[in-house]
């Protein structure tokens, strides 16, 4: 098995701390945020886990069978009105691995970069911004350029309450497959490191292309992630 940063594990652990709703790895957790009310953690060789704030336990307790699985649970939110986001792969560096080395240069912006990235923004594709959520006003942002024009570029946030500094990446599509997005989130990787912190990458289960990326950046599945978005109105049976 991998061996990550005891902090990774630790972190979630604490996510799904709580008091025991019924068998099958599922906890009440009051501390979790109203915009992710119940979550799903899923590691190769580990039981599923759920966690779910107490509104949502209320509604567990009226639509679920006396011994429901992980799938059960969220089947009842399902159809008690909660939606649930698209899984996300977890990926984090191993502990103490080395970083790769990049074919190609890339830096930390700074302000005289502003007109690059803005002109860099407004060429990619309108699709591509919601999933990789690379903008300047981030906690960091690196970029690969080709001549003047910035062609890679990725930023970082930092992870609310956990060692994590969560990355996404957006590279224009005629500079796919040039080694451009790789030097950045290399570049990247490298400086969350020297901040102290532990660099988390996220993406659909889905998406080859960037789970290629990671892999080829040298980070590492940890598990998929599971979110259920804010209901409109209490769950009703």
């Amino acid at each position: 098995m991998t061996d990550f940063s005891p902090r990774i594990p630790e972190y979630w652990q604490a996510q799904f701390a709580g008091d025991a709703l019924g068998p099958k790895s599922c906890t009440v957790n009051p501390s979790l945020s109203h915009k992710r009310p119940a979550m799903i953690l899923t590691r190769d060789g580990a039981p599923s886990q759920m966690t779910v704030r107490p509104e949502l336990a209320a509604c567990l307790g009226q639509l679920t069978p006396k011994s429901p699985s992980i799938e059960d649970r969220r089947a009842a939110l399902i159809r008690s009105g909660i939606a649930f986001h698209d899984p996300d792969h977890l990926f984090y560096l191993p502990e103490d691995e080395p970083i790769p080395t990049p074919a190609r240069s890339a830096r930390k912006l700074t302000p005289d970069d502003r007109s690059a990235f803005d002109i860099f923004h407004y060429e990619a594709p309108e699709a591509d911004h919601e999933d990789a959520f690379v903008e300047w006003d981030h906690w960091a942002v690196f970029g690969c350029f080709d001549g003047d024009r910035l062609i890679s570029a990725a930023s970082a946030i930092l992870w609310e309450n956990s060692p994590f500094a969560d990355l996404g990446v957006l590279t224009l599509p005629d500079a796919r497959g040039k080694g451009a997005a790789r030097a950045v989130v290399m570049a990247m990787l490298d400086f969350i490191r020297g901040q102290g912190l532990e660099p988390q990458y996220r993406c659909q289960v889905g998406n080859s292309a960037s789970v290629a990326l990671a892999t080829a950046c040298g980070l590492r599945l940890y598990g998929q992630w599971i979110v259920a978005t804010e209901p409109a109105s209490p769950c009703h049976s």
